[in-house]
């Protein structure tokens, strides 16, 4: 199916690994010009130069921390003048530290809330002018968790499911400048942030990561960890001018391990 991106522009934050990789070469793959960013300039300007090269597109990289106010304004003139217009925005940023509540001070709980909700506002905020063009699309990449709290995630149980609650609303908000905004939730999705996770529990409960592993896949129908090209895939359709009359919605990336209708 051809998703009519070929000439559109997106700009996909963290994108330098997991999630955000996945999705940034997905577009690439469907002819889509990028600005990608990432905290670590130098791994996400070569992330650009290898995307650059596979798929002939162009793509612009740049240092930004998500959780700096001046960092997103930067972004935003960035896009404004190398691409003048921007059709689609995914919303990604990398997750909080795993912990019970009285585990994390208040310094912990306002940095999450810069990073994993904050940072959404203020990036829809500031591309909402190159967005409402031509009717732009949003995709925020959040977590099953909005479904189902994850037990020892509870910085991320509350402000992914803030993101939620933004979406829903600005799906509302924003309709009459045709902007199409939704929600994609992975589940186990392989990447470095679920082996993390995944370590971290093994750690606590002295135990072998494998073991870990081999115990929540017993809670996939699908009896496996998902991939992250999975995950791009359905973020590419719903940034894509496929997508004309599905927003605020929320997709499920998880293999069937949400159980709840």
């Amino acid at each position: 199916m051809d998703l009519f991106l070929a000439g559109k522009t997106a700009v996909v934050t963290a994108s330098s690994k997991g999630l955000g990789r996945a999705v940034a070469e997905q577009l690439a793959a469907e002819g889509t010009h990028l600005l990608l960013c990432s905290r670590s300039e130098e791994a996400v300007k070569e992330i650009a130069e290898e995307i650059r090269k596979k798929y002939k597109v162009k793509v612009e990289a740049m240092a930004v921390d998500l959780s700096q106010v001046a960092d997103i304004d930067r972004l935003v003139t960035y896009a404004g003048d190398h691409f003048g217009r921007i059709d689609a925005l995914v919303c990604n940023s990398g997750g909080p530290p795993s912990g019970s509540f009285l585990s994390f001070d208040d310094a912990a709980w306002e940095k999450a809330f810069m990073g994993n909700l904050m940072s959404v506002v203020r990036l829809i905020r500031g591309f909402h002018p190159l967005l409402k063009e031509r009717g732009g699309r949003i995709v925020t990449i959040a977590s099953t968790s909005v479904k189902t709290p994850i037990p020892g995630l509870v910085l991320s149980n509350t402000f992914r499911t803030g993101v939620l609650g933004l979406m829903k609303t600005l799906s509302m908000e924003l309709a009459p400048d045709q902007i199409l905004l939704n929600t994609v939730c992975p589940g186990r999705i392989m990447t470095d942030r679920i082996v993390e996770l995944d370590s971290a529990r093994a750690e606590r409960e002295q135990r072998p990561v494998e073991e870990i592993q081999e115990s929540l896949v017993k809670d996939i129908p699908l009896g496996r960890y998902g991939e992250p090209h999975e995950l791009a895939s359905i973020a590419a359709y719903l940034l894509s001018p496929r997508n004309s009359y599905m927003t605020g919605s929320v997709f499920y990336v998880d293999g069937g391990a949400v159980k709840s209708l």
